[in-house]
């Protein structure tokens, strides 16, 4: 019965179809981009776990203005800008767990391809960013570092 009245429901409303169409599509292709990324996303208490037992490294690419508003103790401030996975100091910690946070996790996520594509292994980012770390009640440091 439901697949009889299937093509007139379609028909009647097109425009509701393609939208809900066009979700499912975003949707899936967002789960798909997820499951086959390199760097994985962390929640704020996987965080502090990887810099106490494995001795993570934590780079913010935020804005120098944002860095001092607010950043995560022991992290190292590198501008996106003056982002380089090359980096000599980079390279010697290459088997090291790096964690990339910025204010809302779009930069670093950004950076964390890059790191990835330049043979870094255990790449993480911070979801949310600094702000899901606020939310979890955790100590930010004000100034520069």
């Amino acid at each position: 019965m439901f697949l009889q009245r299937l093509p007139e429901f379609i028909s009647n409303h097109f425009i509701l179809v393609s939208i809900f169409l066009l979700v499912l599509f975003l949707i899936i292709s967002h789960e798909f981009q997820s499951f086959t990324r390199k760097y994985k996303s962390i929640q704020p208490a996987e965080l502090t776990r990887l810099v106490n037992r494995e001795n993570a490294l934590l780079i913010d690419v935020s804005s120098q203005a944002e860095f001092e508003s607010g950043h995560i103790a022991g992290s190292k401030h590198v501008a996106m800008t003056q982002f380089d996975p090359e980096n000599k100091e980079l390279a010697k910690v290459r088997e090291l767990p790096v964690v990339v946070v910025c204010r809302s996790g779009q930069r670093a996520a950004t950076a964390c391809e890059r790191l990835t594509k330049a043979g870094f292994a255990k790449v993480y980012w911070l979801d949310g960013g600094i702000s899901s770390w606020a939310s979890a009640d955790l100590p930010l440091m004000k100034g520069k570092a």
